[in-house]
């Protein structure tokens, strides 16, 4: 039996490769269940055991991949808060904003057989409540489109420049108008708690 704790080497690694892989199964879900894109550019697959639409147009494929290839390094250092996709309307007014906020404890000792399937399944109910949202929500405009934003802990300005330099995909700063809601309709839907992380996921909905 292997016992890990936060101060392996590895350990960061491990959950931002779980994270990283749950968010691009994620975001593929929520762009498939509001319509931000036609049916058609979707295919079934099955992912945590449940089946899930992930699309195979390769440019939106690349742009989804590129952002997580940015973000799992702050996910591996902890200084991740927040993974936020908001959809916008026409005129790059957020409409709906689903937001994955991150916490990995401070301390950890776990035996790493148990790991990956305890955490697998807790995945897969986050997963199976993003396919189910659209029954609580109207429909959004037509013609919407989405972006992904990220919100980092103070300590990770710093270190933004670096990771642009390498992965030759520029970070920049949100536009107020992506970030900004009015009074939104907020929607818990659902918490992941594990040994290694904590997953909160929040829906913010445009009043009409």
């Amino acid at each position: 039996m292997t016992t890990l704790t936060r101060q392996d080497l590895n350990f960061g690694q491990v959950v931002a490769d779980i994270l990283c892989e749950f968010l691009e199964v994620a975001i593929h879900l929520i762009l498939y269940v509001r319509e931000v894109y036609p049916s058609g550019i979707f295919q079934k697959r099955k992912k945590y055991n449940v089946p899930v639409q992930m699309s195979c147009h390769p440019e939106l494929n690349q742009y989804i991949q590129d952002t997580l290839h940015c973000v799992k390094p702050l996910i591996e250092k902890n200084e991740a808060e927040k993974v936020v996709v908001v959809i916008m309307d026409r005129e790059h007014r957020p409409v709906e904003r689903f937001v994955f906020e991150i916490s990995q404890p401070p301390l950890l000792s776990i035996s790493s057989e148990t790991l990956l399937s305890h955490v697998e399944q807790l995945l897969r109910a986050v997963i199976l409540k993003i396919s189910v949202c659209d029954a609580v929500l109207d429909n959004n405009p037509p013609g919407c489109t989405f972006t992904v934003l990220v919100y980092t802990r103070e300590s990770a300005t710093r270190n933004m420049e670096k990771v642009q330099v390498i992965k030759d995909f520029p970070w920049i700063v949100a536009d107020e108008q992506e970030v900004l809601m009015q009074e939104p309709r907020l929607i818990p839907l659902k918490t992941m708690t594990s040994d290694i992380v904590k997953v909160i996921l929040i829906l913010a909905k445009k009043i009409h």
